[in-house]
């Protein structure tokens, strides 16, 4: 599988260039904009098609699934720490039916015992990050954990071979995408090179 994270800041073109990536098939597009406040979250979602909601996680705001038909919720390291201490309490009101969960870690041994059932992880960063300058890669081998973990941190075309290798069944991507001078030329070529490697 691969995620797609959304640019942290808003970009030029966004929302026009996301909706072509949902057409060149894009299934996992994680929302994460931490300085959008409720109302923003709200009209980032009405301009994308509503035939796409449904490949949307959300990191802030938990609630949106239950106005949208969204893909699912996704907890950020610290998020997952506070909400989920208190159990079952964190998902009153929340409609998960048929909805995915999923969360960021930095460490293979807190991702290995952690004890929720998360859809799957994000580990990172495997490889020196495209978009954060400084933050280096670690290369995770996590072929002796037994869960559905994606890899993230400086994905590119170069490295979607090693990320699996390493273990990981899937790979995140941001700057190897949004970074691009064309961002939807860049995704269909890290898919179909995924396509390759995993075939």
């Amino acid at each position: 599988m691969i995620v797609l994270i959304a640019p942290e800041k808003d970009i030029p073109n966004e929302i026009e260039t996301l909706q072509r990536l949902f057409k060149e098939g894009l299934e996992y597009y994680h929302f994460r904009k931490p300085e959008k406040n409720y109302e923003e979250h709200v009209a980032y979602l009405n301009q994308i098609d509503e035939q796409y909601h449904d490949r949307i996680v959300t990191h802030y705001f938990h609630e949106l699934i239950n106005e949208f038909k969204l893909k699912g919720i996704h907890f950020q390291e610290q998020k997952r720490i506070d909400a989920l201490e208190n159990g079952s309490e964190y998902f009153i009101g929340l409609n998960m039916i048929g909805k995915t969960m999923s969360s960021s870690f930095h460490e293979p041994s807190v991702l290995a015992n952690c004890d929720i059932e998360f859809d799957y992880h994000l580990l990172s960063p495997i490889f020196s990050s495209i978009s954060k300058k400084g933050y280096e890669g670690r290369g995770f081998d996590v072929n002796h954990i037994d869960k559905t973990i994606i890899g993230m941190g400086g994905i590119n075309t170069d490295t979607v071979q090693e990320t699996l290798a390493l273990g990981f069944q899937g790979i995140g991507v941001l700057g190897g995408v949004w970074n691009a001078e064309n961002p939807v030329a860049s995704f269909k070529n890290i898919k179909s090179h995924y396509k390759e490697c995993t075939e």
